[in-house]
């Protein structure tokens, strides 16, 4: 993989825009991209985990109906 590549800016509609290059492709949909100094860093958004969602859900109020679970017939091994 190439550690750096010279490529074009161009504009797309009234943004700036870059393509980039397949050897630099991220996974998903969407980055993050921040400014430090003069570089710009572009980095994947991570996957947020089951937790942090979880934290961010509205609790539950309703009942839930109770369900037949009897236990599991004998079994001979």
């Amino acid at each position: 993989m190439a550690a750096e590549r010279r490529v074009k800016l161009f504009k797309n509609g009234r943004n700036q825009a870059i393509r980039i290059p397949r050897e630099f492709e991220l996974p998903g949909h969407e980055a993050i991209m921040r400014r430090e100094g003069e570089r710009l860093i572009i980095e994947p958004l991570r996957a947020r985990s089951l937790v942090n969602y979880l934290a961010t859900v509205e609790p539950f109020d309703e009942e839930l109906p109770a369900i037949d679970d009897p236990p599991p017939e004998p079994v001979d091994f």
